[in-house]
């Protein structure tokens, strides 16, 4: 009986808690890089991959488009709204829509309508207004951030599909520090996890919210924040506790002092790892799917890195620079940045 009984204790351990410390991360040493689309004019920071796998992005000259890795075909068009050359890097899509959002005055963002062509759901006319980037927390409920206005950031939610967009007062958002916004750089800013949501500034601050935007705090990190161009550009949740943040100083790519940290307990405190070491300024952090929170792969100018051990320590493994990743899968994923997107495997 006694024997049955520490048998049976054992699986109990194997299966409660010993997944976590039995995963056994890969050690990625090379990618591989085949372009899939390219256009000498288009400068690409916002790509999504849909439900069905399919591969949406949209970029500057109002061009946006449709990748279906199954018939290997490309659908492209262009957005126009009177004379303007519209750039767009931020988009979003639930289960049956695909949204875009242009980054400067007038703010305007489209969704899939129902006559073949996008819908204008909303537009903001006002000196100032500049959106970052755009998530949603299911089918029904959406955010898109941008930088501050009268005080606070831009911040605006829809609760019925995207069909409608309301900004929220200044009066139930924390005060913005002077100047304080986001970077356009990846749509990548921002992060939803359940009901949650994280979105990371210029001032280095991490605005979060547990309620779908309905109250908000802000935590202070650590963070290289000195200049304009400095502060968080990407942002990526494991899972409601375990994060990563990057940033530096696009002007000064090489720099890698304070531009990496992360945290375990949800955001509420955050830790500079990796210090004075690469990676520098990178525009993307993504962690790879089902790796246990510990693999995550950066992009940017200087290239794409690995980390296996939840971004403590980094391997380079391009000098192919880019603008924003998304995984199709743990092991492949599009890569997106000046007149390209690329389809990016990841090789041990």
């Amino acid at each position: 009986m006694k024997q049955l009984w520490v048998f049976c204790l054992c699986l109990a351990f194997l299966f409660s808690c010993g997944g976590k410390d039995t995963f056994i991360p890969r050690n990625f040493n090379h990618v591989s890089i085949e372009t899939i689309y390219s256009d000498s004019l288009l400068s690409i920071r916002a790509i999504d991959i849909l439900n069905d796998g399919s591969l949406a992005f949209a970029a500057n000259e109002g061009v946006f488009g449709l990748y279906n890795p199954r018939k290997d075909m490309w659908q492209t068009s262009v957005q126009t709204y009177d004379t303007l050359n519209l750039e767009f890097r931020a988009i979003a899509h639930t289960a049956t829509d695909f949204f875009m959002l242009s980054i400067e005055n007038p703010a305007l963002l489209y969704k899939t309508g129902d006559k073949g062509k996008m819908e204008l759901v909303y537009e903001e006319h006002a000196t100032g207004v500049f959106y970052d980037a755009m998530l949603f927390w299911n089918d029904n409920e959406g955010i898109a951030v941008g930088d501050s206005m009268n005080g606070c950031l831009s911040i605006i939610i829809t609760r019925d599909g995207g069909n409608t967009w309301n900004k929220i007062a200044c009066a139930n958002l924390p005060k913005a520090e002077e100047g304080e916004g986001a970077f356009a750089a990846s749509n990548t800013n921002i992060k939803i996890i359940g009901n949650k949501i994280w979105i990371g500034t210029t001032a280095g601050n991490i605005y979060m919210s547990d309620d779908k935007g309905l109250t908000w705090d802000v935590v202070k990190t650590p963070i290289v924040k000195a200049k304009d161009t400095e502060g968080i550009y990407s942002i990526d949740f494991y899972d409601e506790l375990n994060g990563y943040a990057i940033g530096g100083d696009y002007t000064n790519p090489d720099a890698n002092t304070a531009n990496k940290m992360l945290t375990t307990d949800g955001g509420k405190t955050w830790q500079l790892v990796a210090e004075n070491k690469d990676p520098g300024y990178s525009s993307c952090v993504q962690f790879i799917p089902n790796s246990n929170g510990k693999e995550l792969v950066a992009v940017g100018l200087k290239g794409i890195d690995f980390s296996n051990d939840s971004g403590l320590t980094w391997k380079h493994l391009s000098d192919e620079p880019f603008h924003a990743l998304r995984f199709l899968n743990d092991g492949v994923g599009y890569a997106a940045g000046s007149k390209r997107i690329s389809k990016v495997a990841f090789r041990e």
